[in-house]
């Protein structure tokens, strides 16, 4: 009988929904299940946490999502792979570690993958900014770096008996290839990295591929999003995939939501390009096999890139912001001379550059930049933000929102305030062989 793993979805961003994912465990029979838990400014945002405090840097929510799943995990034998150690998987290993004495869900062996920070790289090879296409030289002194890591690493992890596999910049879809290769016996070739690449890229952003992010109640309809199931996969060591989800959960799993999913942040699909394969999704087809049953095939790739895209982390100083709201009767025309009174006592009281404020009217084009009139709302909520070089002047922000109050225009109401330091992130490509991960594998009691 051909070998057959079964892998599910924990986790599509680092603020994603945990009870889903409990379900999942307990009712679907994984042999594993993948926390997705990063993107570029989340890895960029960690190192600034990590800058004021060496124990932090992880996923905040790490401690939540290990403390509700690992009972039914180790109840399950459920393998667990996350990446959200961020910018700091040494930490988040170590909390990992208190979190199963603390639930009682030890002995389990605990791997935690390294590597992914090269910034000492980086400044030696001095690669082209993308974004600027200068060298990192040239610009301003990066405080973060990290390289996307391939599948390598969580297989070696899971070889090595890991039961939990805690790692930090490692790509989305490469957690899920490291299991299926552990699992199935695959090799590095590009024909079953593509496969197993089309199987994390389908299942990698959670309730996307079960109709989150595909509903609308007109014309895309989706039962149930108020609990929404999270996606798994079932693959054979042949490479036959097919797609599913609980029945008892919310959510839609068709040809559809498949597609989407698919062509999700894919520039070409035909090369997709990952640190484990070059992807070629071009001849990918979707089978509806049962109700939200989805058979997948047809994904191949080619050989994998040399160099690796590395995310690169600056400090952009602060960001103020402050909101408040007017209604009824020329409510637009108020908002925009409220805008206009901010906007000109930042600039001529506090000395804040015009070209560093936005002014917004929320409800009334925000989001059309534009595109579209917008119309006689019977609401707006203005939002005005600036930069600033620090907290102190980037508060300054909110203040004199919250001063129209008494101020004028008439009628605003529900002001709001707040500032947050700003991180600014570019890219580059790194040779792989300056590329180092690193696997640590211990146990937890």
């Amino acid at each position: 009988m051909t070998r057959r793993t079964r892998v599910g979805a924990g986790a599509g961003f680092a603020g994603d929904r945990i009870d889903p994912a409990v379900r999942l465990v307990e009712q679907a029979g994984l042999d594993h299940i993948v926390f997705e838990c990063l993107g570029e400014r989340t890895v960029a945002a960690g190192t600034l946490r990590r800058l004021s405090d060496p124990a932090a840097g992880y996923d905040p929510l790490l401690a939540a999502r290990l403390t509700a799943v690992l009972p039914a995990c180790r109840s399950a034998g459920t393998t667990l792979i996350t990446n959200s150690g961020a910018a700091n998987p040494e930490a988040a290993g170590e909390l990992t570690g208190r979190v199963v004495a603390r639930t009682g869900c030890g002995p389990v062996r605990l791997g935690v993958v390294t590597g992914d920070d090269v910034l000492d790289a980086v400044r030696r090879a001095d690669p082209v900014v993308a974004e600027t296409g200068r060298p990192v030289s040239a610009g301003p002194e990066p405080v973060s770096a990290h390289a996307y890591l391939g599948a390598e690493p969580v297989t070696e992890a899971l070889e090595a008996g890991a039961g939990i596999v805690v790692t930090g910049r490692v790509a989305d879809p490469s957690l899920y290839l490291g299991a299926l290769r552990h699992d199935l016996g695959w090799d590095d070739g590009p024909h079953l990295s593509g496969i197993g690449t089309m199987v994390g890229h389908l299942l990698e952003c959670a309730g996307q591929l079960t109709g989150g992010y595909f509903a609308d109640p007109v014309t895309k309809p989706v039962p149930g999003l108020a609990r929404l199931g999270f996606p798994f996969a079932d693959v054979t060591a042949d490479g036959r995939v097919e797609l599913g989800k609980l029945a008892s959960d919310g959510g839609r799993l068709d040809r559809r939501t498949c597609a989407e999913q698919l062509l999700y942040e894919v520039g070409d699909p035909a090369a997709y390009l990952t640190p484990d394969v070059t992807a070629d999704f071009s001849g990918v087809t979707f089978r509806e096999t049962g109700p939200d049953t989805v058979a997948a095939g047809g994904a191949t790739g080619r050989t994998r890139p040399d160099r690796l895209k590395v995310t690169l982390g600056y400090r952009g100083g602060w960001v103020g912001e402050g909101q408040i709201s007017y209604a009824g009767p020329r409510c637009l025309d108020r908002a925009r001379l409220a805008g206009e009174i901010v906007r000109e006592r930042l600039r001529d009281v506090h000395g804040i550059p015009e070209d560093d404020v936005e002014v917004e009217f929320l409800g009334a084009g925000a989001a059309h930049r534009g595109l579209a009139a917008p119309g006689d709302p019977v609401e707006v909520r203005l939002r005005v933000a600036a930069r600033a070089p620090d907290r102190e002047r980037a508060d300054l922000v909110g203040w004199e929102v919250e001063s129209l109050y008494t101020n004028g225009p008439a009628g605003g109401g529900g002001a709001r305030a707040g500032a947050h330091e700003q991180v600014v992130v570019r890219s580059c490509l790194l040779d792989r062989a300056l590329v180092r991960p690193v696997v640590t594998v211990t146990e937890v009691r």
